[in-house]
């Protein structure tokens, strides 16, 4: 069975609406992003998984229960956020007071992931997806999965940027006509159900 990764970003947490760097720090769900959670299981109620690895973080397992996808769900630590370092909790208004022309894709986080750190840790992942078959659910993030997104298609970290991820989307990786020398992106940040 050809290989298919769906990655679904974490609910709705207080720091993703208050637009607060959210790395390691170890959040809940807020009640609409749990309410988001449920509404994203809905939307894959008719995939079947063959495999489900979430991040180690709570707001990605929540998210993971509450789409119905937990009792087979796998801890993969690589699914885990960037490490924001000394930026963790900052705004992007905070930090721009300090640094004008910041950008996490470019310049990493002191204290924290570089851009070749997170680089290396997507594409370890990458190895580890390409040994299954069927299609695989990821629990994760906001910033790793726009890594993980780019770097599925070949593009540098720096290209994260330009692909938004919202609180509990949906996103699929695959082969163009199977072909794994053609690795695609097949749905970006889907809010409706899978093959809308």
């Amino acid at each position: 069975m050809a290989l298919k990764i769906f990655i679904m970003r974490h609910g709705e947490t207080e720091w993703s609406v208050s637009g607060k760097h959210t790395g390691r720090v170890d959040i809940p769900l807020t009640e609409n992003g749990e309410r988001e959670a449920r509404q994203l299981g809905k939307r894959l109620a008719s995939t079947t998984f063959d495999h489900v690895l979430v991040s180690p973080l709570q707001r990605a397992r929540q998210t993971c229960d509450l789409a119905d996808c937990g009792a087979r769900a796998e801890t993969e630590p690589d699914l885990i956020e960037w490490n924001n370092g000394d930026y963790e909790g900052q705004t992007h208004t905070d930090i721009f007071k300090k640094r004008p022309d910041w950008n996490l894709f470019r310049d990493g986080c002191p204290h924290g992931e570089s851009p070749a750190d997170i680089s290396a840790r997507a594409d370890r992942l990458i190895k580890r997806l390409v040994t299954l078959d069927g299609n695989v659910a990821l629990f994760s993030h906001s910033h790793f999965g726009r890594v993980l997104g780019v770097r599925w298609i070949g593009l540098p970290v720096q290209a994260g940027q330009h692909f938004i991820l919202n609180t509990a989307s949906l996103s699929v990786l695959c082969y163009q006509h199977e072909n794994v020398a053609a690795p695609a992106i097949e749905s970006w940040n889907n809010h409706g159900s899978y093959g809308e």
